[in-house]
């Protein structure tokens, strides 16, 4: 395995010190390292090392829609964008609903290389949210699943979803809920306001989203396990989750990048590449969001990375599909949002994009601290370089970037996976994955 020192980078920020990496971990730390004469020495003085990044809500499409993605296009995206591990949500076809499915994923992961795969299992057979899937085997597979969603669809029924948070108990797991009451979204094209009553869509409320997070936090207080909810995007969804945890309830949620930056006036263009669920929000919830991002009420930022092929979003804006790419780009716009405006520190954003989705996954050896003798998962990042996002350059199979041609700050200059680099210069280190097959 090649050894590689990191002259002269900042650690979360702070200060500039020697990293040396030999032998999958972090082997030493100091000023004036002395780079063994076989070491690949980095460059480090504009850079900052952060844990490697980790991402509780990915969606690899492999299985069955290799169309759209596959676990060596999804993860190879994801170590160019810092990841050195995600969770490849359950909504394959074949659902991941079984061990043997499960296993698969986890198995083709591996095999990938870029970075660790760990499969989210489905809570309900197919989704169909009428009974729990094979819980307990899919935690004691090899792939040891902890967190459970029926993403793409919610668990409407309070009554499997009392169960389920109450199986789970018994190793620890998660359930991830996609917090949409389906009575109150039926038809709904974008979020329901001013934008979509002057467009003539069919809107998509606040409340819809509001009302099932109200009810499972209540829930998971009753039966004492753990929730965790998906893509919050609402200001009311942020004073449930902050009355929630007041109350003490083990609760966590995430908000992705789109939800940090973007609103429903872009919807105004009918372009299919801003339709999302759950939708896009207006200014008020932005802010909302990203103070409670700040303030810790959020716990985590997660991509929600939903590649589609061409056809289901060069279309009109009814007939596409709801999804947009976010691997390559989610650090870029956590700094713009929340770094750049002084709202948090680069500690803040190793906490919210790799320690805390690590601890909610229970994801061992990743979101470790930047110490001699942690497994080397590292992410190098420049955070003064400016790019323009170019879908078409991306190495994600999918080009359905919401950000295409905005310039956005920060770029990946390297990623290392337990002190393998998979990324150098901002490009994918090919042969070196090869050879860790």
């Amino acid at each position: 395995m090649t050894t590689y020192l990191l002259r002269d980078v900042s650690p979360l920020g702070e200060g500039r010190t020697d990293v040396l990496l030999a032998d999958g971990v972090i082997a030493a730390m100091g000023e004036h390292l002395t780079a063994p004469d076989d070491a690949v020495v980095i460059d480090g003085r504009s850079l900052v090392l952060l844990p490697g990044l980790v991402d509780l809500h990915t969606h690899l499409r492999e299985p069955g829609r290799e169309d759209a993605e596959t676990i060596v296009t999804g993860t190879r995206a994801a170590a160019l964008g810092g990841f050195t591990a995600v969770h490849a949500m359950a909504n394959t076809t074949p659902t991941q609903d079984t061990a043997g499915v499960v296993e698969q994923v986890w198995r083709l992961g591996r095999q990938a290389g870029w970075t660790d795969v760990f499969p989210v299992g489905a809570v309900t057979v197919g989704l169909e949210g009428e009974r729990l899937a094979e819980l307990g085997a899919m935690a004691e597979s090899a792939a040891r699943v902890r967190v459970f969603s029926d993403d793409g669809k919610c668990v409407h029924d309070p009554v499997v979803m009392r169960r389920a948070l109450e199986y789970v108990k018994a190793f620890d797991g998660v359930i991830a809920q996609h917090a949409q009451e389906p009575r109150l979204t039926a038809g709904a094209q974008m979020h329901e306001g001013v934008v979509s009553a002057e467009l003539g869509l069919a809107g998509w409320p606040a409340v819809a989203e509001e009302a099932i997070i109200a009810r499972d936090v209540l829930l998971a207080e009753h039966v004492g396990s753990r929730l965790h909810v998906c893509h919050l995007s609402t200001a009311g969804s942020v004073e449930i989750i902050r009355w929630a945890k007041s109350r003490g309830i083990d609760v966590t949620a995430e908000v992705t990048p789109h939800h940090l930056m973007l609103t429903d006036e872009l919807a105004r263009g009918y372009d299919p590449l801003f339709k999302v669920n759950p939708p896009l929000r207006t200014q008020r919830d932005v802010e909302a969001v990203r103070e409670g991002l700040a303030d810790g009420t959020i716990d985590i930022v997660a991509t929600d990375h939903a590649p589609h092929p061409r056809e289901d979003k060069d279309c009109e804006w009814a007939a596409a599909a709801f999804g947009m790419t976010g691997l390559e780009t989610a650090l870029s716009v956590v700094q713009e949002t929340m770094v750049d405006t002084g709202r948090m520190t680069w500690t803040d954003v190793a906490r919210v994009l790799s320690t805390t989705p690590a601890r909610i996954g229970r994801v061992e050896g990743h979101g470790r601290p930047i110490a001699v003798g942690e497994p080397a998962n590292l992410t190098l990042v420049d955070p003064d370089v400016r790019r323009v996002i170019n879908p078409e350059q991306q190495a994600t199979k999918s080009v359905n970037s919401p950000f295409r041609g905005r310039e956005l700050s920060g770029c990946v200059v390297a990623t290392f996976l337990r002190g393998r680099a998979t990324v150098l210069d901002g490009s994918s280190c090919e042969e070196d994955v090869v050879v860790a097959r």
